[in-house]
């Protein structure tokens, strides 16, 4: 067998946590910062030695490091529908197995494109729409080995986008579960390009008739996916040559407002971005396992599997039913796990309630965390032999015991619930920063810096940043004592484009190659850069100040009470709205405080009656606007420039004046969450449009709501 392509694990050469990024000479200008690099590594880049370069040679670098044998993909698998029963363990296939079966299904979908059955569009694109599933990743790296194009269409994107994306990309195959089989026959006179569905699960004889006759009056053609195995088996086709510059996919946007723009990412760049993923990971001889659960439709969950891939490790698949999360994760045992802060929160407000309890349990807690935090912040250890095994090993076993590394994404997360996951769990918590532009591996903090809560760590390994001058929010690259500005990135992970979308693109990438992400940055004393703001969705009060909503309802959010927070403005008026769904643990202690009786975090309709209380609101009120004093958010108390042309450091009136409080929670399901948990805003305004015009219909509140 041939050697790696990239040597496992990827080592830190240096690391000065006081210098994290280092400055490329001669590149400072006028209106922008110098451009900054990763100080522990030289930049890695498709010309770099000892990386891979494209997605071939992810697979066989893990083929290499794994062996045949080694399990590649699990399954947790229905045993039975009536009554719902789920096996109690997972269903491994090996590297050979899945090497060999990507080989069929690839020689079987290329078959159809050199056939003509499928095929005619710009690209030779095939959809797949599914949640999580093993036979989601056969697919995707069987496209490697032909140079196809994955157009992953979300489970939740939504009617509208589905049939945009079809079109948009022209695919005329999709892989799809059996569930989403009736939408797409539904749209299939809108979507003339769509030629063949193969149904990712296998089929009862009843639903696979009805489903074929369906298909056939529509005229598209339905396939399943052992058919496409066997077509491939039949008729093997030599994979292509291996290339870095094939596109890969075309992953559309998930987007809070608009429509999805397609990224138009390569070979090169998705394995890169592996490599980037995996430098610094310490796994003390462990396999590396994940657990997948973020969407594979998002890019980062890709990439991070083919992380995984690459170093000969396996990915095992849940339920995909989130009541049931814990146990797949228990079932899995991952040493890896990505997830998002608004689940991780809900973990760590279960585990706190131990600091709680009554005598000698309680104690022991708070003093075990006490220690544990001391030397965590002195010299950034995570592990501690007695209280571990006495104390943290309950945490741990929640996520399986053996996680080594949990990587946090999509918002960030308040710095003391942060601390709490590093020293309770005693693994590498790692908060990063990316796109889908660049493969979501823009940057990551370090995971033993004790002090990078509140960051996202220097730029990647692969990749360059600088900050550009916001004139229209004051923010430059001069500021003292640390530069701030709109963060643009460039580097070998990087898109190459919207697709068949010029003028996106060209206001997207300058001329120079950088990305311009949206979003504002401030770089620290040490290299590490902090996401402060966004350049968009920036609104206007009627008064004429200018507030930027999502930063302010990242900010109020990192308050312990609010599981989700919809801020919002409007230009007609003066002042600040949200809808706030209190933590349930958090709304309990409150309520039972100020009503003086026991309520319960389960007790779904005694918390319904609380938030109908008014001093139930008030105390929660009171709460969020602790946080907005602590990051010192401006409101009335403030003296608005008579002037418009004289700027103000005061000029935000940032400070939410009311609040509604509901459980209804956003989801992904009704529309109101992307995949990747951020709010849809235009789709939440609906959702609580009744109860934000009733508050803008009340008398102006009165400057002690700003306290």
């Amino acid at each position: 067998m041939a050697p790696p392509y990239l040597q496992f694990p990827v080592p830190y050469l240096k690391i000065d946590l006081d210098e994290q990024s280092l400055e490329v000479p001669g590149t400072k200008r006028a209106g922008q910062t110098a451009h900054y690099r990763n100080a522990s590594l030289p930049f890695v880049g498709l010309d770099s030695p000892g990386t891979v370069k494209n997605l071939q040679e992810v697979f066989e670098n893990g083929l290499y490091y794994g062996g045949p044998d080694a399990p590649c993909l699990g399954q947790r698998t229905l045993i039975s529908k009536e009554p719902l029963r789920w096996a109690d363990s997972l269903e491994w296939q090996s590297y050979g197995t899945v090497d060999a079966r990507r080989r069929a299904i690839g020689s079987g979908i290329y078959k159809l494109f050199r056939d003509g059955v499928v095929g005619g569009g710009t690209l030779q694109t095939v959809g797949i729409w599914s949640r999580n599933v093993a036979n989601w990743q056969l697919i995707d790296l069987s496209l490697h080995l032909f140079n196809l194009v994955n157009v992953a269409l979300y489970d939740t994107l939504g009617r509208d986008s589905v049939e945009h994306v079809i079109n948009h990309a022209e695919t005329s195959i999709v892989f799809a579960s059996t569930q989403n089989i009736p939408t797409l026959l539904q749209l299939s006179h809108r979507t003339p390009c769509l030629k063949v569905i193969v149904v990712i699960e296998e089929l009862e004889e009843e639903a696979k008739c009805i489903l074929t006759m369906w298909a056939r009056s529509h005229n598209v053609k339905l396939m399943e996916f052992s058919e496409i195995e066997a077509l491939g088996q039949a008729h093997p086709c030599k994979p292509l040559p291996a290339s870095s510059d094939a596109i890969a996919t075309i992953c559309y946007t998930s987007g809070t407002t608009g429509v999805p723009k397609g990224v138009v990412l390569t070979q090169g760049s998705l394995a890169i971005g592996a490599h980037a993923l995996l430098y610094g990971g310490k796994f003390d001889g462990e396999p590396v396992v994940e657990f997948s659960y973020l969407p594979l439709a998002h890019i980062f969950e890709r990439v991070v599997q083919l992380s995984v891939f690459v170093s000969g490790g396996s990915v095992g698949f849940g339920t995909g039913d989130p009541l049931r999360l814990i146990e797949d994760m228990q079932l899995v045992k991952p040493t890896i796990l990505v997830s998002v802060p608004r689940v991780m929160n809900r973990i760590v407000a279960a585990a706190m309630a131990a600091s709680k309890a009554p005598g000698l349990k309680g104690t022991l807690f708070n003093y075990a965390l006490a220690t544990k935090l001391a030397n965590f912040r002195k010299n950034g250890e995570t592990k501690h032999v007695l209280w571990d095994r006495l104390i943290f090993s309950k945490i741990q076993a929640i996520l399986g015991g053996k996680l080594k590394m949990l990587g946090l994404g999509s918002a960030p997360m308040h710095p003391v619930g942060l601390e709490f996951l590093k020293i309770s769990l005693g693994c590498q918590v790692i908060e990063g920063y990316g796109s889908t532009e660049n493969c979501g591996a823009g940057g990551r903090a370090v995971a033993f810096d004790p002090t990078s809560a509140g960051t996202v760590g220097p730029p990647g390994i692969s990749m360059e940043w600088k900050l550009v001058n916001v004139p229209a929010l004051d923010y430059s690259s001069e500021d003292k004592p640390n530069p701030r500005g709109e963060i643009c990135t460039r580097g070998a992970t990087q898109f190459t484009g919207y697709f068949k979308d010029e003028t996106n693109t060209k206001a997207a990438i300058d001329k120079e190659g950088w990305f311009h992400t949206g979003d504002v940055g401030e770089l620290d004393s040490k290299g590490r850069f902090k996401i402060i703001d966004r350049v968009k969705n920036i609104m206007k009060l009627a008064q004429g100040e200018y507030v930027a909503v999502e930063r302010i309802e990242t900010m109020y959010s990192a308050s312990p009470v609010v599981a989700q927070l919809y801020v919002h403005g409007d230009s007609l008026q003066s002042y600040l709205v949200a809808v706030l769904v209190p933590d349930p643990v958090q709304l309990a202690s409150i309520a039972s405080i100020v009503l003086k009786a026991r309520v319960v975090p389960d007790d779904h309709g005694r918390l319904g009656q609380a938030i109908a209380d008014p001093q139930v609101v008030d105390a929660l009120f009171t709460e969020l606007a602790k946080e907005g004093n602590k990051n010192d958010l401006k409101g009335y108390e403030h003296i608005v420039p008579v002037y418009p042309t004289v700027r103000s450091q005061a000029r935000r009136f940032e400070k939410i004046k009311r609040i509604h409080v509901t459980l209804d929670l956003c989801t992904v399901e009704e529309g109101t969450l992307t995949p990747t948990l951020k709010i849809r805003r235009k789709d939440a305004y609906n959702k609580w449009k009744g109860a934000i015009d009733a508050m803008y219909k009340l008398p102006e509140p009165t400057t002690r709501a700003l306290l």
